[in-house]
Protein backbone atom coordinates (compact mmCIF):
# COMPACT_ATOMS: atom_id res chain seq x y z
CA UNK A 1 0.00 0.00 0.00
CA UNK A 2 1.56 3.20 -1.26
CA UNK A 3 0.83 6.94 0.03
CA UNK A 4 -0.09 7.81 -3.36
CA UNK A 5 -3.01 5.34 -3.19
CA UNK A 6 -4.00 6.45 0.65
CA UNK A 7 -3.93 10.35 -0.18
CA UNK A 8 -7.33 11.82 -0.81
CA UNK A 9 -7.03 13.52 -4.25
CA UNK A 10 -7.88 17.00 -2.23
CA UNK A 11 -6.32 15.90 0.81
CA UNK A 12 -3.11 17.98 0.40
CA UNK A 13 -3.29 21.15 2.77
CA UNK A 14 0.19 23.18 2.49
CA UNK A 15 -0.68 25.94 4.76
CA UNK A 16 -3.43 24.65 8.21
CA UNK A 17 -3.37 27.39 10.84
CA UNK A 18 -3.92 25.75 14.05
CA UNK A 19 -2.66 27.15 17.22
CA UNK A 20 -2.98 24.12 19.57
CA UNK A 21 -2.86 20.40 19.32
CA UNK A 22 -6.74 20.75 19.77
CA UNK A 23 -6.90 23.07 17.45
CA UNK A 24 -5.09 21.27 14.57
CA UNK A 25 -7.19 18.16 15.30
CA UNK A 26 -10.23 20.39 15.23
CA UNK A 27 -8.98 21.89 11.68
CA UNK A 28 -8.51 18.17 10.30
CA UNK A 29 -11.96 16.65 11.59
CA UNK A 30 -14.03 19.80 9.88
CA UNK A 31 -12.03 18.88 6.26
CA UNK A 32 -12.16 14.88 6.88
CA UNK A 33 -15.80 15.60 7.79
CA UNK A 34 -16.35 17.58 4.39
CA UNK A 35 -14.51 14.31 2.56
CA UNK A 36 -16.03 11.35 4.05
CA UNK A 37 -20.02 13.09 4.58
CA UNK A 38 -19.25 11.69 8.66
CA UNK A 39 -19.98 13.69 11.81
CA UNK A 40 -17.24 16.31 12.10
CA UNK A 41 -17.70 16.31 15.76
CA UNK A 42 -17.68 12.55 16.25
CA UNK A 43 -14.20 12.87 14.10
CA UNK A 44 -12.79 15.18 16.28
CA UNK A 45 -13.78 13.45 19.35
CA UNK A 46 -12.70 10.46 18.04
CA UNK A 47 -9.32 12.00 17.97
CA UNK A 48 -9.54 13.38 21.35
CA UNK A 49 -10.41 10.17 22.41
CA UNK A 50 -7.01 8.38 20.79
CA UNK A 51 -4.62 10.93 21.94
CA UNK A 52 -5.39 10.57 25.15
CA UNK A 53 -4.40 7.52 25.01
CA UNK A 54 -0.83 8.07 24.03
CA UNK A 55 0.05 11.40 22.05
CA UNK A 56 0.34 10.25 18.01
CA UNK A 57 3.11 12.45 17.96
CA UNK A 58 6.35 10.65 16.32
CA UNK A 59 9.08 13.14 17.02
CA UNK A 60 10.83 15.32 14.68
CA UNK A 61 8.00 17.38 13.82
CA UNK A 62 5.78 14.93 12.54
CA UNK A 63 2.53 13.56 13.92
CA UNK A 64 0.30 10.42 12.36
CA UNK A 65 -3.19 10.98 14.50
CA UNK A 66 -5.32 7.91 13.32
CA UNK A 67 -8.59 6.63 14.43
CA UNK A 68 -11.09 3.63 12.69
CA UNK A 69 -14.41 4.91 12.76
CA UNK A 70 -18.00 3.36 11.91
CA UNK A 71 -19.65 4.88 9.07
CA UNK A 72 -16.02 4.44 6.92
CA UNK A 73 -16.03 3.27 3.96
CA UNK A 74 -12.60 3.16 2.58
CA UNK A 75 -9.18 4.59 4.35
CA UNK A 76 -8.97 8.26 4.28
CA UNK A 77 -5.53 10.27 4.51
CA UNK A 78 -4.52 13.69 4.39
CA UNK A 79 -2.02 15.96 4.78
CA UNK A 80 -1.13 18.96 6.45
CA UNK A 81 1.74 21.73 7.02
CA UNK A 82 1.15 23.97 9.46
CA UNK A 83 2.01 27.33 9.33
CA UNK A 84 3.92 27.52 12.89
CA UNK A 85 4.99 24.67 15.06
CA UNK A 86 2.81 23.81 17.96
CA UNK A 87 3.12 21.34 20.64
CA UNK A 88 1.64 18.59 20.04
CA UNK A 89 3.10 16.23 23.36
CA UNK A 90 5.94 14.14 21.30
CA UNK A 91 8.07 12.23 23.42
CA UNK A 92 10.65 14.46 21.58
CA UNK A 93 9.15 17.18 23.05
CA UNK A 94 9.64 19.24 19.59
CA UNK A 95 6.78 21.12 18.04
CA UNK A 96 4.97 19.58 15.75
CA UNK A 97 4.66 20.87 11.53
CA UNK A 98 3.19 18.02 9.65
CA UNK A 99 0.66 16.36 10.39
CA UNK A 100 -1.10 13.00 8.68
CA UNK A 101 -4.15 12.22 9.58
CA UNK A 102 -5.55 8.42 9.43
CA UNK A 103 -9.22 7.76 8.94
CA UNK A 104 -10.36 4.23 8.48
CA UNK A 105 -12.66 2.08 8.82
CA UNK A 106 -14.05 0.50 11.77
CA UNK A 107 -13.22 -3.31 10.81
CA UNK A 108 -10.24 -2.21 8.86
CA UNK A 109 -7.41 -3.71 11.75
CA UNK A 110 -5.27 -5.31 8.73
CA UNK A 111 -5.12 -1.67 6.40
CA UNK A 112 -5.24 0.60 8.90
CA UNK A 113 -2.11 -0.84 9.85
CA UNK A 114 -0.59 -1.11 6.18
CA UNK A 115 -1.56 2.60 5.47
CA UNK A 116 0.54 3.56 8.98
CA UNK A 117 3.07 1.44 7.69
CA UNK A 118 3.56 3.62 4.28
CA UNK A 119 3.09 6.89 5.86
CA UNK A 120 6.10 5.37 8.87
CA UNK A 121 8.02 4.61 5.15
CA UNK A 122 7.72 8.08 3.74
CA UNK A 123 8.55 10.27 7.15
CA UNK A 124 11.81 7.97 7.70
CA UNK A 125 13.49 9.94 4.64
CA UNK A 126 15.05 12.72 5.84
CA UNK A 127 15.04 14.18 1.81
CA UNK A 128 11.38 13.91 2.05
CA UNK A 129 10.77 16.02 5.30
CA UNK A 130 13.10 18.50 3.98
CA UNK A 131 11.04 19.19 0.53
CA UNK A 132 7.59 19.00 2.58
CA UNK A 133 8.95 21.82 4.49
CA UNK A 134 10.27 23.79 1.75
CA UNK A 135 7.84 22.89 -0.98
CA UNK A 136 6.22 26.47 -2.45
CA UNK A 137 2.60 24.94 -3.12
CA UNK A 138 0.02 22.32 -2.92
CA UNK A 139 1.76 20.43 -6.03
CA UNK A 140 5.06 20.25 -4.95
CA UNK A 141 4.01 18.35 -1.39
CA UNK A 142 2.25 16.12 -3.57
CA UNK A 143 5.11 15.30 -5.68
CA UNK A 144 7.08 15.16 -2.58
CA UNK A 145 4.62 12.58 -0.32
CA UNK A 146 4.43 10.12 -3.97
CA UNK A 147 7.68 10.11 -5.00
CA UNK A 148 9.07 6.32 -4.55
CA UNK A 149 10.68 5.77 -1.25
CA UNK A 150 13.84 3.60 -0.99
CA UNK A 151 13.57 0.15 0.71
CA UNK A 152 15.28 -0.14 3.90
CA UNK A 153 14.04 -3.78 4.09
CA UNK A 154 16.69 -6.29 5.25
Amino acid sequence: MDLCDLLASDGIIASLKATSKKHALQELATIAASRTGLDQREIFNTLLQRERLGSTGLGRGIAIPHVKLAGMRNILCLFARLDEPIDYESNDNEPVDLLFLLLAPEHASGDHLKALASISRVVREPSVMDALRNAPDVAALRLALTRPVPSHAA
